[in-house]
């Protein structure tokens, strides 16, 4: 008799191959028999008409804080996430200079937005070196696996000082020694190394993050260390700024490595088809013998605007500035609702000087009601400025009434990027090459103005099932591409693919009934932090180390989940 059985599921394994009714039975923490008659478990799941699938395996969050006081890691949990990845963009907390506590935090906060407050109580600081974080990760149970990268701005200003932090060159002794710090933490089992290369990520004092300028020489030399381990990922945002350069030192380090190198690449307005440029490089960079591959995002990056939010269009107005931004919300919304207020409010203009913001204050025909069910690929005609235009209205006023909707706490949506045509299709380009991998969800940071952690399930509900403006893909594609492929990118060869031997993460997933709810601020960070999240409907069970740890969408209490330390060999059967 086994352990657990789930029964007569639709099961959809992870590997791409047809979807079969199959029964799944686990002992221990692995899957010990897939088939059409399993015999019977000490506890059985009945799945009939229900989806069977791999736990996802997401390779870009940021819960390098969250993970050392949240054993669930919400909202990544509610969305049948049974590995996450953190560490990405070169920012992390190890390792840690005692008296850099606050400038570490103050680089998480400005990069990803998670309110430092929040991370100053929650975090304990029970480590320096980056293997005495993870053994200080590994002390606490969990719900769900984590693994995490040693990031390249902690790793400068530990090595450099003020130097490092203040992005001054690197001397030859300077990355020796980073890259024997970074060797010393792939060899305690971190699963890679991780850089940012984008103006668009600075500090909480608007400076860049440390390697932000670096020299190939300082990318290779530390690079080259994740070679001298024998495994691990080179992640990195960049603005590819020459993109020809910086795709010569990534093939370089990739081919004299074999190692993976992998970069995050999105559709921008001002250059609609570059990513076609930089995909059909990543593919000549492949036929050369190298690994490179680019991070993709199933939907468009999107800010969530609203009066809760870190950003609308009229924040930055003198009135609002002066009067309302430092009340309480329902006093907020009774002020705006005043006729006198509204009036003053919508006769000035924004004070924001950042180029950026105050586009995106103005740019109301990529505005729009997110609705419910949240609607991720508007129409044009759905935009502010569409509806301003049919009503005779300035889209203004048409924005400013809709943020006084639900008591203030409805949201607006805006596609910032991936939406310059107005459609998914030049996603669908990038998430269906051969040479991308499903990323980008960023789970647990962008706290006030972004909520992506529901990637794997909108690659489900919406592309697979119920987009209608343009051609969807298939169900078990989805499936394998969160699961067995964005696993075997940073080697944990043992999950992804519902088989014998295999780790016992799955979901049973009520696929009809799938659903994203309205995204929402709550207080429940430490110290009061604010955060945007979102839940999902359809989730009867999400299963980690043949453990339920979700059960109709709430947390079971069981707490299996480890630290995943280095490469997972696949199981010998």
């Amino acid at each position: 008799m086994h352990d657990l059985v789930i029964k007569g599921g639709t099961l959809v394994d992870g590997t791409g191959g047809p979807a079969r009714e199959w029964d799944v039975a686990i002992d221990g923490d692995r899957i010990s028999q897939v088939g059409s008659d399993v015999g019977p478990g000490r506890r059985e799941l009945d799945a009939k008409g229900r989806l069977v699938a791999p736990g996802w395996v997401d390779v870009h969050t940021h819960y390098d804080g969250q993970v050392t006081w949240d054993p669930y890691l919400s909202p990544s949990g509610w969305h049948g996430v049974t590995t996450v990845v953190m560490g990405n963009c070169g920012v992390g907390f190890a390792p840690a200079a005692p008296e850099r506590h606050d400038w570490l935090i103050g680089l998480m906060e400005g990069v990803e937005d998670i309110p430092g407050t929040a991370l100053a109580e929650g975090i304990h600081w029970d480590w320096e070196s980056f293997p005495e974080y993870l053994d200080a990760v590994e002390k606490m149970p969990r719900a769900l696996d984590v693994g995490t990268q040693v990031p390249h701005g902690a790793v400068r200003a530990y090595v450099m000082g003020d130097r490092g932090a203040s992005n001054e060159k690197a001397t030859p002794t300077d990355i020796e020694r980073m890259s024997e710090l970074v060797y010393e933490g792939i060899r305690a089992g971190a699963l890679g190394f991780s850089t940012s290369r984008t103006m668009l990520h600075r500090a909480v004092d608007g400076e860049p993050v440390p390697g932000t300028f670096a020299s190939a020489d300082e990318l290779l030399g530390i690079g080259r260390a994740l070679g001298r381990a024998g495994h691990g990922v080179f992640e990195m945002a960049s603005d590819l700024n020459p993109v020809e350069t910086e795709m010569e030192w990534m093939r370089t380090l990739s081919t004299e490595t074999g190692l993976p190198v992998t970069f995050a690449i999105q559709q921008f307005d001002g250059h609609p088809t570059g990513y076609r440029h930089l995909l059909d490089l990543t593919e000549k960079a492949v036929a050369d013998g190298a690994n490179v591959l680019a991070q993709v995002a199933c939907r468009p990056t999107g800010l969530l605007i609203g009066l809760q939010s870190s950003f609308h269009p009229f924040i930055a107005h003198p009135t609002y500035q002066a009067e309302l931004a430092r009340l309480d919300l329902d006093a907020r919304v009774a002020r705006m609702r005043t006729a006198e207020v509204r009036a003053r409010l919508l006769s000035e203009e924004t004070a924001i000087r950042n180029p950026m913001a105050a586009m995106m204050a103005t740019s109301f025909h990529k505005l729009y009601p997110l609705g419910d069910p949240p609607d991720y690929e508007p129409a044009p005609e759905r935009s502010i400025a569409a509806i301003a235009e049919r009503e005779g209205k300035p889209p203004a006023e048409i924005a400013y009434d809709m943020l006084l909707q639900n008591g203030g706490r409805e949201l607006l949506y805006f596609p910032l990027f991936g939406y310059s045509d107005g459609n998914f299709d030049a996603l669908r380009e990038m998430i269906t090459h051969p040479n991308t991998v499903m990323s980008l969800s960023d789970g647990g940071a962008h706290c006030g103005v972004i909520c992506d952690a529901s990637f794997p399930t909108f690659l489900l509900a919406h592309w697979v099932r119920d987009r209608r403006r343009g051609e969807r893909v298939p169900l078990e594609w989805a499936v394998q591409r969160q699961t067995r492929d964005t696993a075997r990118v940073y080697g944990l060869h043992d999950r992804g693919v519902l088989a014998r031997g295999m780790k016992a993460d799955v979901n049973v997933i009520d696929f009809d009934g799938l659903r994203l709810r309205v995204p929402e601020m709550v207080h429940d960070l430490p110290a009061g932090g604010r955060r945007l999240v979102q839940r999902a409907d359809g989730y009867e069970a999400t299963l980690v180390s043949g453990q339920v740890v979700y059960e109709g969408g709430e947390p079971t209490g069981e707490l299996p989940g480890r630290l995943v330390r280095g490469v997972q060999p696949a199981p010998v059967v």
